[in-house]
């Protein structure tokens, strides 16, 4: 496994606000009894429609459910195998409050989905397992036939009674409380766990919070896999530390129909939602101009694109097609991160324009930068900008 890299001496120099809690599990405490009522989470059932919700309370009393069906799970890992739904929102809160690592994955589809599940298990060695009965049933007959599924422990969480909160007894949790494993995707080599505390969480979200223009009156939308760690810390995690709402809809129903994302962006007011570069460009293939006159746009206050590389033209053409919705150019908001560093590392200003810069091609080859006018010979680059919160950035062999 690889141990986070943020520096945690930093961390501990930079408290602000994060060091009021001393983990995730008393922030959502917290908002369950500071915000008892008000709407954290919903799902938007094919990407258009309202499905579950949870208010704070709602989650705090799932998770403590999850957290007390979890007999002996302190310092364990759990595997979360769910398909994009707010039951693995409340699965993760609830390893969380069983002061267990949770471990963010999705159930496999084939045998290669099989083989990354495998080599995670093969590493992590999770005593438990959570799921929905739905996703039990299909990897059953996987469970007789691979001695590696059959000896975890399954919890079926969306069959849970809610009244087992009361069996409860707190969390033991702290900054530098092991809270997850974010597995990197497996593409290049066998998937890699990034050990990511409490203490990182708090200070990567504080970090958002700062650098993206987080605030208590914003809205969050996302179509991002909840796997994933800018899905899972930049959408669903950032909801509950700023105490705000946040719709989710599946990366499928997304894919399908991309208008989607934007008609929940414009029908709840979203102010906070992004995508990897190449959601942006979905939209300007396939939004229709009858489409885009059901939409406004004129919420969105910071529209992250990160992930991958951010493409100059994506960000110019978005922006051209979009402004009759009411988008704004200064909204969109180049940014880099990694799991390695929990998530964020660096942004731009918001409400400002994204930085264009034409740099040599050549020079570039030979690690320079060259500033240069010439169409040919070069390209046009976009600045992922600065760090935030006293964070320092190294490039290093």
């Amino acid at each position: 496994m690889l141990n986070n890299l943020l520096d945690y001496d930093q961390i501990q120099m930079d408290q602000k606000a994060t060091k009021s809690f001393l983990s995730f599990v008393h922030l959502l405490r917290e908002r369950a009894v500071s915000q008892p009522n008000d709407l954290a989470y919903t799902f938007l059932v094919e990407g258009e429609r309202e499905g579950e919700q949870l208010t704070f309370s709602q989650l705090d009393q799932k998770s403590r459910a999850i957290a007390a069906s979890l007999k002996q799970a302190a310092g364990e890992r759990v595997l979360l195998l769910y398909p994009s739904c707010l039951d693995y929102v409340a699965a993760f809160y609830g390893c969380l409050y069983a002061d267990a690592v949770a471990v963010p994955t999705y159930p496999p589809k084939s045998n290669r989905n099989l083989g990354r599940l495998l080599a995670i298990i093969d590493d992590c060695q999770p005593k438990f397992a959570l799921t929905t009965a739905g996703i039990y049933e299909q990897v059953q007959a996987a469970l007789e036939q691979i001695p590696a599924l059959k000896a975890i422990n399954w919890v079926i969480t969306d069959k849970l009674d809610v009244k087992l909160a009361d069996d409860w007894r707190g969390s033991n949790a702290s900054w530098d409380t092991l809270a997850f494993l974010q597995y990197t995707s497996g593409s290049t080599s066998m998937p890699k766990g990034v050990m990511v505390t409490h203490g990182n969480l708090l200070h990567n979200q504080e970090m958002m919070r700062e650098g993206m223009g987080h605030d208590c009156n914003g809205v969050i939308v996302s179509w991002l896999p909840l796997f994933h760690d800018m899905g899972l810390i930049g959408n669903v995690l950032a909801s509950a530390y700023n105490g705000v709402p946040c719709y989710i809809m599946s990366p499928n129903d997304f894919l399908q129909k991309p208008v989607r994302w934007l008609q929940a962006i414009s029908n709840y007011r979203g102010t906070f939602s992004g995508s990897p570069n190449f959601g942006y460009d979905l939209c300007i293939r396939k939004v229709s101009l009858e489409q885009m006159q059901k939409l406004d746009l004129s919420s969105w206050k910071t529209a992250y694109n990160g992930a991958e590389p951010v493409r100059s033209e994506t960000l110019v053409q978005f922006a051209q097609k979009f402004a009759v919705c009411g988008f704004r150019q200064e909204a969109a908001y180049p940014c880099y991160g990694l799991a390695e560093a929990t998530l964020f590392v660096s942004g731009g200003l918001v409400s400002k324009v994204p930085v264009h810069t034409r740099v040599d091609k050549k020079s570039l080859e030979e690690n320079n930068f060259i500033a240069s006018d010439n169409n040919e010979t070069s390209q046009i680059l976009v600045s992922c900008g600065q760090a935030w919160c006293e964070e320092r950035i190294a490039i290093v062999n």
